[in-house]
């Protein structure tokens, strides 16, 4: 018995009591407090897992080292009560895939992200090392370094760590819950749809929240509704069949790299508009609610010229959010002969160029492949897709190698006003505030295959900074940008 003054309590009401106040604490908890709560007790905890997985070495034709990763994903799911599997398919990295079922669910939400990587360059890192994660601190805040820090395995950690708040505040799921995390998304997801054929019963769903990509440049959270698709191809034009000097043959024998130079340049006006014929015939023009949503949404152009020391732009003066609805042509890289201290005065035999096209909805990434083609041959060029050799050199005056990816996919678009649109909505909202909505992003997803092979809706949720290197060398995430994911994802893991 406890006396409080002159009233005699029985220890056993005391502790019941004390247990139902404490059980409707836990449940009155929003899934943001709970996952702010959760992170800020288990930070170190967090960090040690998350770099444990950063350093599992993640480019896609590394398959022993993406087995690795598969399995330890595997694992950390199951770790949390989640049933784990790979699902594998002929020639595919596997895809990692864990489920949650609800009883009575009334809908089944995917959450996709992937854990292959970019290549890596290790010279090119500060470290050298980018598969050892550091952490720095950058204008005051800490920023962890690794391949993959935000592209896109931070977005994984997210999810998971959002299961082990929600699962310590007793707060319940509503829906079932699925987790597809693909291992050759950076290799173009050669064999995604392969997969999703094979699996099409468990991978179905009513929307996939694509968790991928960076937020808003201006910091604030983004919801985005469809992505640009994307294509390759690869130019080599063709001078002499050896180098020769540049003073004993220089204005007699053409110079490849010039001439590849001026293919290139003939491709674009001033304002990087694209003068390929027929290249924006077909674009879908944009919702009313869409063209409102790029109007709405921050203008961030005056501080990227800043940060990029850009002194002028593409688009004629155009915002970057409209120019990211439209088909793109961009050199990836050229090459010719050699440059620097290592540079000769020779014509080079050959100059190569790579190219990617990014489609919006509307456009078909091989139709835009031919129609590079078509320009390429309508300048004067005799196309072949083997090196041509001497007989071929000698009866064309103007040979070019195009080798054209063997994949790509379209780009899809899904649209805001649909009731699973504004259910995200609402969810990310209750985590973030007020969200910027964007009709596109910039990336590539393989959102196409995605709906076509199940039917389903798309919707990208990225949790990245906008300045992270993805792609290149000194990779990062701000790490204010991993503790907000983690309030993100279980606002969405709870949504009914």
């Amino acid at each position: 018995m406890i006396g409080f003054g002159r009233t005699v309590i029985p220890l056993v009401a005391v502790v019941i009591s004390s247990v139902i106040l404490s059980s409707d604490i836990l449940l009155a908890q929003t899934p943001k407090d709970a996952a702010h709560q959760w992170r800020t007790a288990h930070e170190q905890e967090i960090l040690r897992e998350f770099n444990a997985l950063l350093s599992i070495p993640n480019v896609a034709t590394d398959t022993a080292n993406i087995h690795r990763n598969a399995e330890t994903l595997a694992q950390m799911l199951g770790r949390r009560h989640v049933e784990a599997k790979l699902l594998l398919a002929p020639s595919a990295n596997p895809v990692v895939y864990g489920e949650i079922k609800t009883p009575g669910a009334k809908h089944t939400f995917v959450f996709y992200a992937h854990y292959d990587g970019q290549p890596v360059t290790p010279d090119e890192w500060e470290t050298k090392e980018p598969f050892t994660p550091v952490t720095r601190i950058v204008n005051g805040e800490p920023r962890i370094y690794a391949r993959s820090a935000s592209d896109d395995k931070a977005a994984i950690l997210t999810q998971l760590t959002a299961l082990d708040a929600l699962e310590s505040a007793q707060i319940p799921f509503k829906a079932n819950l699925r987790f597809v995390w693909e291992g050759e998304e950076e290799a173009g997801s050669t064999h995604l749809r392969e997969v999703l054929e094979k699996y099409r019963d468990e991978l179905g769903g009513d929307v996939w929240l694509i968790c991928d990509g960076p937020v808003d440049q201006s910091g604030r959270q983004s919801v985005v509704f469809g992505a640009r698709g994307v294509t390759h191809l690869e130019i080599t034009v063709y001078g002499p069949n050896r180098e020769l000097h540049s003073g004993h043959y220089g204005n007699w024998a053409p110079n490849p790299a010039m001439m590849l130079a001026q293919l290139l340049a003939g491709m674009k006006d001033a304002t990087g508009h694209v003068l390929i014929p027929h290249f924006y015939d077909g674009v879908a023009p944009l919702s009313e609610i869409e063209k409102q949503a790029i109007a709405d949404a921050p203008r961030n152009e005056d501080m990227l010229r800043h940060e990029f020391g850009l002194g002028h732009t593409d688009g004629g003066g155009q915002r970057l959010l409209a120019m990211l609805n439209e088909p793109s042509l961009n050199i990836d890289g050229f090459s010719s002969a050699r440059t620097g201290a290592k540079a000769n005065n020779v014509i080079p035999s050959s100059a190569t160029a790579d190219i990617d096209l990014r489609l919006v909805k509307g456009l078909d990434w091989k139709t835009q492949q031919q129609r590079v083609v078509d320009y390429i041959t309508a300048q004067g060029y005799f196309i072949t897709g083997t090196p041509p050799d001497q007989t071929t050199l000698i009866e064309h005056s103007r040979v070019a190698l195009v080798k054209l990816d063997s994949t790509g996919y379209n780009a899809v678009r899904t649209s805001m006003d649909l009731p699973m649109s504004r259910e995200v909505i609402a969810a990310v909202e209750s985590a973030r505030g007020p969200v910027v909505k964007l009709p596109t992003m910039g990336g590539s997803v393989p959102l196409e295959m995605i709906e076509q092979t199940l039917g389903t809706l798309t919707i990208t949720v990225p949790i990245a900074n906008y300045d992270n290197n993805q792609h290149s060398a000194n990779e990062n995430i701000r790490l204010q940008n991993l503790w907000d994911g983690i309030e993100t994802m279980a606002a969405l893991e709870t949504m009914e």
